[in-house]
């Protein structure tokens, strides 16, 4: 290995989202060399990755993708860093390296967790992984109220970090299912703008209807009773236009939820971008089933025991010393979190959730599940409903109302088959697949790559020029 050599392709940058000043300006360097404490009491998102000496970290939260690839270069490991695969395959490919690369090779760096890489060549050693997020775990009284209005508080502090960074007079977009995350979050964000002395009429719903969609009739609906009407617009689509494996090259990857959650955010969007071509902003309450546990067992392999006894189960996944934990994609809303996040990217939104946020995320694991449930099932599924419909009143005074759950996906309506109105179980796909087709278009992608004809260069070489991007 050449010493002096810069081995770092840092393709991402800096990113960060609702972050405070003294944090936000020193996140970089902290994640560069190894400043857990600095990290722990930082506040918002971020995604970053550093160099120092021989080693490289990486550190993101959850709304922030971050993906790493290690290539072979100037007799010693290279490692680039990316919010998507696609970019990392790019740059290879611009370094006639394709060829080294493999999508199932790509690592995504954890939420919650700084990641360190030591470059001393071949083989290249495991990373190590250290949190930077340790909250108190059910921590909280059993009092619905208290822990309602501490939760709802955690969302709206991250809210008002990220709606000061709005410019002022800019509209808001707001994905709308009429569900307790989106209506708890249009309040939430019409309560902050106002005091932030901002016009909250800004913040404007938008909801996707397939045709017969449970989602657009109920949206419709909470928002009259609301005495917002004027602020919501329902987006008409034909089911024909739910593309399944275009959601799986947007997101790339195969989770079925992940895909039809992304596909039917991308038929949403695309048609809000015709509509307000100009539109920034994107507002959605993804990430409050997560940290209420509000999914239902009957659709998992998972038991009461395994969501309560794994406080952080829906957000990281079983961890990353587990034997279920995806090297290539993490785990829980870690990993999923790109269903949300791919499609704004697309059309040029930037998108936020307060539930999301470290803050809420803290006032959701004080919350004592165990001994509110007592081994409940039922219980467990109607305390996210009680915990903020009680959150919100104490924080807002409105007593918002709480309709059933419902996926995003199932309460569009349509299916592929163009029936309206049916369940979205009726266009279900299944994991096989959606890795079948995964694997079909990296195969394509990569034929040109790992065409032993074309044209590469070895990891021995070194007349060649130092990369463009170094």
């Amino acid at each position: 290995m050449l010493k002096g050599v810069e081995r770092l392709v840092d393709l991402i940058g800096e990113r960060q989202s609702a972050m405070t000043a003294p944090y936000s300006q020193g996140v970089k360097e902290a994640i560069r060399v190894g400043d857990i404490a600095a990290l722990s009491h930082s506040d918002g998102h971020f995604a970053a990755a550093g160099r120092d000496g021989q080693t490289v970290r990486l550190a993101r939260t959850l709304g922030m993708p971050l993906r790493y690839f290690v290539a072979k270069m100037f007799h010693g490991p290279f490692l680039i860093a990316s919010d998507r695969i696609d970019t990392i395959f790019e740059w290879c490919q611009s370094e006639k390296i394709g060829w080294q690369f493999d999508p199932l090779y790509t690592r995504m760096v954890p939420a919650h967790y700084l990641v360190e890489i030591d470059q001393i060549g071949c083989p290249d050693p495991a990373p190590r992984y250290c949190r930077f997020f340790n909250p108190p775990i059910a921590s909280g009284p059993a009092d619905i109220d208290a822990l309602g209005a501490s939760y709802i508080e955690g969302a709206k502090a991250s809210l008002g970090r990220w709606l000061r960074a709005v410019p002022v007079g800019e509209p808001i977009a707001l994905a709308f299912s009429g569900g307790v995350d989106s209506t708890s979050v249009w309040l939430l964000a019409r309560h902050v703008m106002e005091t932030l002395g901002r016009d909250p009429n800004l913040i404007r719903a938008f909801t996707l209807d397939l045709g017969g969609g449970k989602d657009a009739v109920q949206a419709e609906t909470i928002a009259r009773e609301l005495g917002l009407a004027d602020c919501w617009e329902p987006v008409r689509a034909s089911a024909f236009q739910v593309d399944l494996e275009e959601a799986i090259a947007v997101i790339e990857d195969y989770h079925p939820l992940d895909v039809e959650c992304a596909a039917v955010a991308l038929c949403l969007l695309g048609r809000i971008r015709e509509r307000y071509p100009s539109l920034r902003y994107l507002l959605d309450g993804d990430g409050g089933d997560e940290n209420l546990k509000d999914y239902p067992l009957e659709d998992s392999d998972l038991t009461l025991s395994s969501v309560l006894r794994n406080p952080l189960l829906y957000q990281e996944g079983w961890g990353v010393d587990a034997i279920k934990h995806s090297l290539t994609y993490s785990g829980g809303l870690s990993r999923a979190y790109v269903r949300t996040y791919a499609p704004a990217q697309k059309y040029g939104f930037e998108a936020f959730s307060p539930y999301t946020d470290r803050s809420a995320m803290a006032a959701a694991l004080a919350i004592p599940f165990e001994s509110l449930t007592n081994g409940d099932v039922e219980r467990l599924y109607a305390l996210k409903s009680e915990m903020v419909r009680a959150g919100v009143l104490c924080v807002t005074g409105i007593d918002m109302p709480t309709p059933p759950k419902r996926r995003f996906q199932d309460g569009a309506g349509g299916d592929i088959n163009g029936a309206g109105g049916e369940s979205y179980r009726q266009w279900r796909v299944s994991k096989a697949w959606c890795r079948q087709v995964f694997l079909r278009q990296w195969s394509e992608r990569l034929r040109e790559a790992w065409d032993p004809q074309a044209d590469r260069f070895s990891g021995n070489d070194l007349s060649r020029p130092f990369p463009a991007a170094l």
